[in-house]
């Protein structure tokens, strides 16, 4: 991406309709969106699968850019896109163990690196034990900042239902916390 390119103030709709045929518009929306992508699969699959599920989502967008309208929004298209990347990688991935990628650390903050990096393998282990429907919902409204009714149009649930997958997925993750030592703050 260069200095003042014109692509970086089109919104993603534009953007979408130009990359349809302009590898250079894709390549501003992979660098746009990229970043929440990979913490959202990070997130569902863990940190050593979101690399691979981000692949499959920018092919998958790639492919279908010429079928997205606009009806939704651009993130929205997205999101499900990711998500539906996400239960694939976990049908193919059950019996695999977290692979998690090194995180750079500095020397003196090695131990807080090291926290850090087993509360994520925790986070992600336990957000891998709740159904999907709430893993999704409680992923959307934590990790993407979605509202209540952003999840409930994305996921074709009712605004209530999506409440209560929220509240029993956030209870669900309080519990395996809780019995992994972990002492989630409110």
């Amino acid at each position: 991406m260069t200095l003042n390119d014109p692509l970086d103030a089109l919104s993603d709709p534009e953007l979408a309709r130009l990359a349809v045929r302009d590898e250079r518009a894709f390549e501003v929306l992979v660098t746009r969106h990229a970043p929440a992508v990979h913490r959202l699969a990070a997130l569902n699959v863990g940190p050593g699968a979101a690399d691979e599920v981000v692949q499959d989502v920018f092919v998958a967008v790639h492919r279908g850019l010429r079928g997205f309208r606009g009806d939704a929004q651009f993130s929205t298209w997205l999101h499900r896109i990711t998500l539906n990347a996400c239960t694939r990688a976990l049908g193919r991935r059950l019996d695999v163990p977290l692979e998690d990628a090194p995180e750079p650390a500095s020397a003196q903050n090695l131990t807080r690196a090291a926290e850090v990096t087993q509360l994520r393998e925790q986070l992600s282990a336990a957000l891998r034990t709740l159904p999907p429907e709430q893993r999704e919902a409680v992923t959307l409204r934590e990790v993407s900042g979605l509202e209540y009714a952003e999840i409930a149009a994305l996921t074709g649930a009712e605004l209530g239902t999506v409440k209560s997958r929220i509240g029993r997925g956030r209870a669900a993750l309080r519990a395996w916390l809780t019995r992994a030592g972990v002492t989630p703050h409110d």
